[in-house]
């Protein structure tokens, strides 16, 4: 029995772990996809096609494996920052959109 407890402890320290950092949820996402001349670095940056300034490379960091598992690591707000992003590029980036 207490194996089952120390287990299940173990287990949700685990899953609590399982999670991307929540230091760039209050990002203003809005503010850049108002402004495509803000907008391309910041696609640039996670498509390869220029350099990344520290807020973007804390986002790159986690987007192939966010976008590999559905963002399953994700909590609502990083899910909501990410489907932001994608219909915002679709509509004034759509070859980033594409090559994304």
């Amino acid at each position: 029995m207490k194996f089952a407890i120390v287990l299940a402890v173990a287990l949700v320290s685990v899953v609590a772990e399982e999670t991307y950092s929540t230091e760039n949820d209050n990002f203003d996402l809005g503010a850049v996809l108002a402004d495509v001349e803000k907008l391309r670095p910041f696609s640039g940056c996670f498509l390869d096609k220029n350099p990344c300034d520290d807020l973007t490379s804390a986002f790159k960091k986690d987007i192939p494996e966010a976008v590999q598992q559905a963002c399953a690591k994700c909590n609502d707000r990083q899910k909501q920052l990410m489907k932001q992003y994608l219909e915002g590029i679709k509509e004034k980036l759509p070859q980033d959109y594409v090559d994304f």
